[in-house]
């Protein structure tokens, strides 16, 4: 292969398949709020001050100084996301666009969605009545889709796979008997294993281009958590922005199964910080009353930059907006035993609409949820909820543009939603 085709080949290869990364971690619908089986159930209204059990390490680390001797808490979640495009007019080009060359072959590409399973595991213990240590493990960000590798859009997306893990030693300290605060430190590690085809000219067979990526980061939160009056409680917790180098390597293999590229590239992508205020308000012995708004600073995925070798080979331009998620929930104390949750939230996507694309064909989302906990004894408890996410349809008019001059625009939309089912068991001892 010639010298300049082959770094090319490169450019576009690394760039659409590099080009996935930061945006699975970070979009509304693929950063995991589902943190804890038991704010399932009100679709997480309240978070940050409920300290309902030993997950409250994640959503606000000050409410362990409210949790009784030491606990644990696992959860398990099973999400499962639709998303199905429709066609509208896919095609492409040469000339860097400007030759047109009819419609791309292939079909919608199917449920690009499927079902994932994300665990959570926590556990605290005071040291003395005013020092109380935890430990949480959980996967804040994740995503596993996939099209039919001969769908329309095939050249800018087919499989999208995003793990993490988060560990998050923290530590709580209860100043007054209405005033506590908390802290805690995060080592994250991320892994992405991204696939697309290639077009390696105009009547020869796709390639296809495989980037494995990954790195690790550290972190922290902190929150306070304020007793306003024996009914109210407040909530304050905040969570800094993680700063990554992934590192990996990109393969192209020809449809014969040579080896066209094999390359090392890197890409510096920082997460953003992101800051809750919570309400929970005991109307009386039978209700809870739950509030929730939380700003995550999208607006840090501006452009990211993919290198190889020292070189820029690509600016990938996102252009994520600033959101919002507010959420509104309640509890019914049915019995000593039985309580019942309802909630709703509206999620707020970062994705503007002329820059979605097929690897994060994200919108707008409303939560509308149910669940409850049943106490076993009076030192455990199992909490169970569910959720449907109404996500609002998006449309796509997007150009990938390949160094070789060879274009592919994507037109159409995608309707979606979400199912999730939560599970804990909780246990203090």
């Amino acid at each position: 292969m010639h010298k300049n085709f082959q770094r090319n080949l490169m450019a576009f290869a690394v760039a659409s398949t590099l080009g996935g990364v930061s945006t699975l971690a970070w979009a509304a619908g693929f950063a995991l709020i589902e943190q804890s089986g038991s704010g399932m159930g009100n679709a997480f209204a309240g978070a940050a001050a409920t300290a309902e059990d030993a997950s409250t390490i994640f959503y606000n680390p000050a409410g362990m100084a409210l949790l009784s001797g030491s606990q644990f808490a696992v959860a398990g979640h099973a999400i499962d996301l639709s998303t199905k495009f429709s066609n509208a007019g896919t095609s492409r080009a040469a000339g860097g666009g400007a030759i047109p060359l009819g419609p791309v072959s292939g079909g919608n590409g199917g449920d690009a969605g499927g079902v994932a399973f994300v665990p959570n595991f926590y556990v605290t213990a005071p040291i003395n009545d005013k020092w109380t240590a935890g430990l949480g493990v959980n996967a804040p960000f994740g995503l596993a889709t996939e099209y039919d590798s001969t769908w329309v859009g095939r050249y800018q997306g087919i499989k999208s796979e995003l793990t993490s893990i988060n560990i998050n030693p923290s530590l709580s300290y209860k100043v007054t008997d209405t005033i506590a605060f908390g802290g805690g430190v995060n080592y994250q590690r991320l892994k992405a294993d991204l696939t697309n085809a290639v077009m390696t000219g105009v009547a020869t067979p796709d390639a296809m281009a495989t980037l494995k990526a990954d790195d690790d980061a550290w972190g922290w939160n902190v929150g306070m958590l304020a007793q306003i009056t024996p009914e109210t409680r407040v909530g304050l917790s905040y969570r800094s922005q993680m700063k990554y180098t992934l590192d990996g390597t990109s393969n192209v293999v020809s449809s014969t199964g040579a080896t066209l590229l094999n390359a090392n590239v890197t890409s510096d992508i920082t997460l953003p910080d992101m800051a809750s205020l919570s309400v929970m308000h005991k109307l009386n012995d039978r209700w809870d009353l739950l509030a929730d708004a939380t700003f995550t600073r999208w607006s840090k995925i501006d452009t990211v930059n993919i290198v190889s070798s020292g070189a820029t080979l690509d600016t990938l331009v996102f252009k994520f907006d600033d959101a919002w998620r507010v959420s509104a929930g309640a509890n019914y104390h049915y019995s000593e035993r039985w309580t019942f949750k309802g909630g709703v939230a509206w999620d707020q996507s970062p994705v503007q609409d002329q820059y979605r694309t097929v690897r994060l064909p994200d919108n707008d989302r409303t939560w509308l949820a149910f669940g409850g906990k049943y106490k076993v004894s009076q030192s455990a408890a199992i909490d169970f909820g569910y959720a449907h996410l109404f996500i609002s349809n998006a449309s796509i008019n997007n150009t990938k543009v390949a160094s070789t001059g060879l274009a592919t625009t994507v037109v159409g939309g995608y309707d979606g939603s979400v199912d999730i089912l939560s599970l804990q068991y909780a246990q203090a001892f």
